[in-house]
């Protein structure tokens, strides 16, 4: 069975346009222009790259005829009387004047013949040596310098080494590592083959760079050069000479790319067999050559205008159509998130303009009678409010004023004043001048002196701590007598139902704008399926439909005894009412361990109810 995305009936006509325009119009320019690029990029870049190719390869021709000329430099040296002479008999041999001068002057007309030769020095086996601006740096022997045993390695091959570094000959000139490179040949003695002394000889970079920097490719490449062992030789100042594998230049020649910096580099090298050395050639790939730049953006540019006309095209003749439908059902989905407010605008006259009038006219009503039903219930919650906030339980006012009779009997007036200042300072700020919200000091205030009155009739047997910072929350507002329904179940139903003293404590702690009490007691407290059940009364505040379904199919579950939850859900419903489903209490209990009552509320809240200060 296809697919049914696939199924060409199922589409939308708008879709079925955009396909069926852009196959005919934009897809064989697409492929030709891709046909065309493929064929042109592969032979420029083939040309690009011999260009390269030939141009190393003369850069290397010049490097070798520079070491060529030092090579030969090391044979006139080898066979000039004088210096055999001092190979064999050292420094004696050159101990006449005349014979000083006469080698020192033959030296010296090497350098000025070959302007890139920075010194010469010829070392015997010895240690001793002769030269016309080179000297040691220091009393170690020569034939321990690396430079020398490297030369005797080689057997007599003359070789280049590279940049001077740490040896202790220094030059006249006193030219710096970087600047010079080193070629040493052995002299060996014919028969024996043994080694007579080193011929050491600093060419000038310069030489180097002045051949090198004068290449260019394209508009930002270069050519640096590396020796044998991965050292560089040369290369310009903004190179990636110290970033470059040198393990890819293992092969005699060839090319690779490399991502250096965050830039994509083609790299193409050729070794000298007579210097041993690489020069590679280094350009961005994106710089290779312009005129296939130029090409691409060409192609790119036809291609473009062909899939714009088309698209535009195809759109525009789809729009008409299918754009008012999609808009319509567009709102739809959004009414059914939610959203009633939304309506459709325009004056069409056609089919859908008359489908888009039918939808707001629905919107209208269904807004119409949610806002009706809204107005009824809240009117309704407000009723319930005033009630239970009128509600004043009279057994707590009785059992106050019979503890009042029994004090003023037993010890007289002092104690029982003191009941009654706790007294009156309650009703004070349970009456707040009709106001719904008070300070947290003023709450506080309130629950401290039910507790006074409380403890003087239950003497011993009631405890109670309040653990709140007062001077952090004290200024906060809050519904005013929220504790004291709460402070009295744990009264009534825990420190009371226990055997001996009873412990209340009353903690507050502020987090990511909510101010959490907590009302805990170490009273009888309650099983765990009473816990649940009262937790659930509280949770269905504002859900009367589970109300009535239990009605209907005359079963109720176990609820908490009135006293246990009337005072609960007073509170619960007025802190739901002014503040939203997000706060409330939550209750947490075990047999004989105690029960914990937590009531989460705004902070910064104002007198004025839902309103943030």
């Amino acid at each position: 069975m296809p697919v049914k995305w696939l199924q060409h009936n199922n589409w939308s006509i708008r879709y079925k346009l955009i396909v069926h325009f852009l196959l005919i119009s934009t897809l064989p320019a697409l492929c030709i222009g891709i046909l065309i690029a493929w064929a042109t990029n592969g032979t420029i870049e083939k040309q690009v790259n011999d260009h390269t190719g030939q141009l190393i390869g003369n850069v290397n021709k010049s490097l070798d005829h520079y070491a060529s000329n030092l090579q030969s430099i090391t044979y006139f040296i080898a066979m000039n009387p004088d210096i055999q002479a001092f190979l064999k008999v050292g420094p004696a041999a050159l101990a006449d004047d005349e014979v000083q001068y006469r080698t020192s002057k033959f030296l010296e007309g090497f350098t000025t013949l070959y302007s890139e030769v920075a010194g010469i020095m010829v070392v015997n086996a010895n240690g001793e040596y002769v030269s016309n601006d080179m000297y040691a740096r220091n009393n170690r022997k020569l034939t321990e310098e690396s430079w020398y045993r490297e030369a005797v390695a080689a057997q007599g091959i003359f070789r280049l080494i590279g940049h001077p570094a740490g040896r202790g000959v220094i030059t006249h000139a006193n030219y710096k590592d970087s600047e010079i490179v080193s070629g040493v040949r052995a002299i060996l003695q014919p028969e024996s083959q043994r080694t007579e002394g080193v011929v050491l000889i600093d060419l000038k970079l310069r030489v180097i760079a002045e051949t090198l920097r004068d290449v260019t490719l394209g508009k930002s490449g270069y050519l640096m050069v590396i020796d044998d062992k991965g050292e560089t030789i040369y290369a310009p100042r903004s190179s990636v000479a110290g970033l470059l594998d040198a393990s890819r230049l293992a092969d005699a020649t060839g090319t690779f790319g490399q991502e250096v910096g965050g830039t994509d580099l083609q790299f193409i090298y050729q070794r000298s067999s007579f210097t041993n050395w690489t020069t590679v050639g280094v350009f961005p790939v994106a710089d290779t050559v312009q005129e296939n730049k130029e090409l691409n953006l060409y192609l790119v540019s036809f291609v473009f205008i062909v899939c714009m006309l088309g698209i535009a095209a195809s759109y525009y003749l789809s729009r008409s159509i299918s754009r008012p439908i999609s808009q319509l059902a567009s709102l739809m989905r959004k009414v059914e998130e939610g959203n009633l407010h939304i309506r459709i605008n325009g004056a069409r006259q056609d089919e859908v303009g008359m489908l888009g009038q039918s939808f707001n006219t629905m919107l209208a009503q269904i807004n119409r009678l949610i806002g009706q039903v809204g107005e009824e219930q809240r009117q309704k919650r407000e009723a319930e409010l005033r009630s239970l906030q009128a509600h004043i339980q009279p057994h707590f006012l009785y059992n106050t004023l019979d503890t009042i009779q029994w004090l003023a009997r037993k010890d007289g007036a002092l104690e029982a004043a003191e009941v009654v200042e706790s007294l009156s300072r309650l009703f004070r700020i349970g009456l707040s001048k009709g106001q719904e919200m008070i300070t947290l000091g003023e709450e506080l205030a309130h629950i401290r002196s039910y507790l006074n009155i409380q403890q003087t009739r239950y003497k011993e047997k009631l405890r109670y701590a309040i653990e709140v910072d007062e001077e952090a929350f004290g200024h906060w507002f809050v519904p005013k007598v929220f504790l004291q329904p709460i402070v009295e179940n744990a009264i009534y139903h825990g420190i009371k139902e226990r055997r001996g003293p009873g412990m209340i404590t009353i903690r507050a702690s502020a987090y990511d704008g909510v101010i959490r009490f907590a009302v805990e007691d170490n009273g009888a407290g309650m099983s765990e399926e009473r816990c649940a059940e009262l937790q659930r009364m509280l949770s269905a505040y504002g859900k009367p439909k589970a109300e009535t379904a239990y009605a209907k199919s005359g079963e109720r579950p176990e609820t908490p005894r009135p006293m246990s939850s009337y005072g609960l859900r007073n509170v619960q419903e007025r802190i739901q009412l002014s503040f939203g489903e997000r706060y409330g209490i939550m209750v947490a209990s075990q047999p004989k361990a105690g029960t914990v009552v937590t009531i989460d509320l705004p902070v910064n809240w104002s007198k004025e109810e839902g309103a943030v200060s």
